[in-house]
């Protein structure tokens, strides 16, 4: 089995900053890719940051050079530093993951349960 957990969500006023954490565990054997996508209250979930496991990122154009993600591969946890938050950035963040599981070896994705970040203007 895999799990992903994040944690680090939360409330905070316009200008802040907040930094989410997402840890994979379970029978892994590779992981291809880790990131985060958002949704907002009647929105589609939409990519945030990717991070491949050769060190290649995109990010959505709204968040460029606010946000940031980061990755411990000895820990397989992904990490995103966000910035200058706006209001709009209020959505539940989901971590995802590319990976193959020893059971397996198919390269699939993995989601964790989100987490809410919520900023107040």
């Amino acid at each position: 089995q895999v799990q992903l957990v994040e944690s680090g969500g939360g409330l905070v006023q316009a200008g802040g900053s907040l930094r989410l954490s997402c840890a994979a565990s379970g029978s892994i054997f590779s992981i291809n890719a880790m990131g985060w996508y958002r949704q907002a209250p009647g929105k589609q979930r939409e990519l945030v940051a990717a991070l491949t496991s050769d060190g290649r990122t995109n990010y959505a154009d709204s968040v460029k050079g606010r946000f940031a993600i980061s990755r411990a591969n000895a820990k397989n946890t992904v990490y995103l530093q966000m910035n200058s938050l706006k209001p709009e950035d209020t959505a539940v963040y989901y971590c995802n993951a590319d990976l193959r599981a020893t059971a397996t070896f198919k390269l699939t994705g993995f989601w964790g349960q989100g987490t809410q970040v919520t900023v107040s203007s």
